[in-house]
């Protein structure tokens, strides 16, 4: 049985109400999402420090990790996990010391959408990590699972300014994180199937966020066969969907999308 996760929307941690006035001059209160830094190492080693709201900071920081192709993890062998929260701070330790070296100095990962994110010779070797998987969905599902998707509670309908991120059967959605940047939300995602051992082969990312190349990338790090979203898309994004034989689905809205590579898996 896969753990189950949502947005916790009462969680006062996450979200300040806010004095405000309107265009006509009168008091009024609204409701604006917090941010924090969130510093991320690997054993003895900074990574990075990212602004994030600060929920499953756990799950950020080993995403990130797999994700940046900085840790290869094996399902038998999954790093032991420590978050400080008086100081803000996610230790991540192996058994032995990485090959991994910082070629930088301390780089600050902002919660902006063009955040210096670093994949190192990953793209070099692109090839190497298609997506081989025949998992197949049709249109009629594709249009259910949005529909369920919008019923859920979300962070973002009560203060906008934040990016979700969902992961998927074909039937229903599975886990549902959030965050200032949806880069941040696709590595806690990620941490999410590491830690519990969730089996990609046969799941769905959606976002609310543009497919852009990072977003691709990642989900190809996740080797995730199907990723969609309501927004667009980038050039680059698409031409990296199609190297790595991943179905790219975008401007999911209604009763239309667009599919961008992978048409082969989606069937009327």
């Amino acid at each position: 049985m896969i753990k189950k996760i949502k947005p916790d929307i009462n969680n006062s941690s996450l979200v300040k109400k806010i004095s405000v006035f309107d265009e006509t001059g009168n008091a009024s209160e609204t409701f604006a999402i917090e941010e924090k830094p969130i510093s991320i190492y690997l054993n003895d080693t900074h990574i990075v420090t990212a602004m994030t709201i600060g929920d499953y900071p756990e799950y950020l920081a080993i995403g990130f990790l797999a994700n940046q192709n900085i840790l290869n993890i094996n399902s038998d062998d999954i790093p032991i996990v420590e978050y400080y929260n008086d100081i803000e701070t996610v230790v991540v330790r192996t058994k032995t010391k990485t090959n991994f070296e910082v070629q930088e100095k301390n780089k600050i990962k902002t919660s902006g959408c063009a955040n210096g994110t670093i994949f190192g010779n990953l793209l070099e070797n692109f090839e190497k990590y298609k997506i081989l998987n025949s998992s197949v969905i049709t249109a009629k599902q594709i249009f259910n699972l949005y529909k369920k998707i919008n019923l859920l509670p979300s962070l973002y309908l009560k203060s906008g300014a934040i990016h979700g991120c969902l992961l998927c059967t074909i039937e229903e959605p599975l886990a549902f994180f959030e965050d200032v940047g949806r880069h941040n939300a696709i590595d806690k995602l990620a941490g999410f199937m590491i830690k519990e051992k969730v089996l990609p082969h046969d799941k769905i990312l959606y976002t609310t966020g543009r497919l852009t190349s990072e977003m691709v990338i990642k989900a190809v790090m996740m080797k995730l066969p199907i990723i969609a979203s309501r927004s667009g898309f980038t050039a680059w994004g698409v031409d990296l969907a199609r190297k790595s034989n991943i179905t790219m689905i975008g401007r999911l809205r209604g009763r239309t999308f667009t599919v961008l590579s992978g048409n082969e898996r989606v069937r009327k």
